[in-house]
């Protein structure tokens, strides 16, 4: 389904959320924030601790008040004029899961009657009977079992107990849920499987997502698109391949990726990058982007994962000193001095590491490139091939679904990297 095509369930223009900090200062928590969240979507909302995610996600439902800015929810215009009746539509249809589920369940009920709340409150059973099998319903497809119901919250790991939040929250088949760090207190199994059963849940009731996380690995498995928040600002909205591939700024290049995104100063002139004290001539499909940069000064990205190394040069290639090797388990990571560059840089590769202190070539591919303006740390673009390239790799896009798609790739004999391209 094309963009035009899909429907507009939240409707977020110009959201700003300030707090008064004392001292007459002010904290801009969200500050001018639009976007559109479709209906049937899940969106991983991503960013460092205190960027404004959480706050973000309450101000749109209103648990905080905006300070400026409008939200409509499926054409109604969420404000203080929302009459009872429309409030409690509302809430039946907007749904918050939280970080810390114990602190929201009630400790002297049961879990049957815990999970029924929203049921008994909206009238959605004709009788005890049909209420308390939906519940039991619930607790089965979010990995509990029947008899769960008749337990007690304390009584629960807490694995269990964001399951019970997560069956609380979609027995009321609610339109848009906010998921605000709902794994961050399981440890990395637990979240593994509670990501799969939220996987789960999204295909058998479509209902519209917003997985608030600081976890990049999260946001980009769980959400269709993911939006990167920085310093209360939305720095990026997009797919996950197109965030990773195609980063719209020097952030979200060195927040996305693990290791980050290798960030180098240079110069340019003539359609040659000055590295260091080391030159490479940029590509041709590069240089009319290189050439309308605004200040003039440059950056280079590359990720460890797209620099092969190998012990001959080539015409793209920069040569370094191995400084040390970290040892992952299943790859390596190579890190390298690059002569006049400040800071060192990073490789990855899977085998015949390179030793410290060993002279090194890392040969650049220019399809995996990023140029960004050093003033504004923006992104500059990229060429007409690569965003063709992006969009056919892309799986969040509709006509890259449901296709077997392979990825090539070249073995170079230094140090037998595959490498893929």
């Amino acid at each position: 389904m094309k963009n035009d095509e899909k429907q507009v369930l939240l409707d977020v223009k110009n959201l700003k959320k300030y707090f008064n900090v004392g001292n007459k200062k002010i904290l801009k928590a969200v500050d001018d924030i639009s976007l559109q969240i479709y209906k049937g979507e899940t969106l991983g909302l991503v960013g460092e601790s205190g960027c404004g995610k959480s706050t973000f996600g309450r101000t749109v439902i209103h648990l905080y008040d905006p300070t400026d800015g409008t939200v409509t929810f499926d054409g109604t215009k969420i404000d203080k004029n929302l009459d009872t009746k429309q409030r409690h539509e509302l809430c039946r249809r907007m749904q918050m899961i939280f970080q810390d589920p114990y602190a929201s369940l009630n400790p002297r009920r049961k879990i049957l009657d815990i999970v029924a709340e929203g049921i008994d409150a909206h009238g959605l059973a004709a009788n005890k009977k049909e209420r308390d099998a939906k519940v039991i319903e619930l607790l089965e497809t979010v990995g509990l079992q029947a008899e769960h119901a008749d337990r007690f919250p304390h009584e629960f790991s807490g694995g269990q107990r964001q399951r019970v939040a997560l069956a609380r929250a979609v027995v009321k088949r609610s339109d848009y849920f906010l998921l605000d760090e709902p794994l961050s207190n399981l440890d990395a199994q637990l979240r593994l499987r509670a990501r799969k059963e939220l996987v789960k849940i999204h295909e058998m009731y479509r209902p519209t997502m917003v997985y608030v996380t600081h976890d990049q690995i999260e946001a980009m498995t769980v959400g269709q698109r993911v939006a990167i928040m920085y310093r209360g600002n939305m720095e990026m909205l997009d797919t996950p391949s197109h965030v990773y591939n195609m980063p719209a700024s020097i952030f979200c290049a060195r927040f996305i990726g693990s290791p980050s995104m290798n960030i180098i100063s240079c110069q340019y002139e003539n359609g040659n990058l000055s590295i260091g004290d080391q030159m490479i001539r940029l590509a041709p499909m590069w240089r009319p982007i290189a050439d309308a940069c605004p200040s003039g000064k440059y950056c280079v990205g590359i990720r460890p994962e797209h620099i092969v190394l190998s012990s001959r040069p080539t015409e793209t290639s920069i040569c370094g000193t191995v400084k040390y090797v970290e040892d992952y388990g299943n790859r390596y990571g190579v890190y390298i001095d690059v002569k006049g560059e400040k800071s060192e840089l990073i490789a990855i590769c899977n085998d015949s590491v390179p030793r410290p202190g060993e002279n090194i070539f890392m040969n650049i591919d220019f399809r995996k490139l990023h140029l960004f303006d050093a003033q504004s740390e923006k992104s500059l673009g990229y060429p007409e091939e690569i965003r063709r390239l992006n969009a056919a790799l892309d799986f969040s896009m509709p006509d890259a679904q449901n296709k077997n798609q392979k990825t090539g790739g070249k073995y170079h004999e230094s140090f037998g990297q595959y490498q893929c391209v």
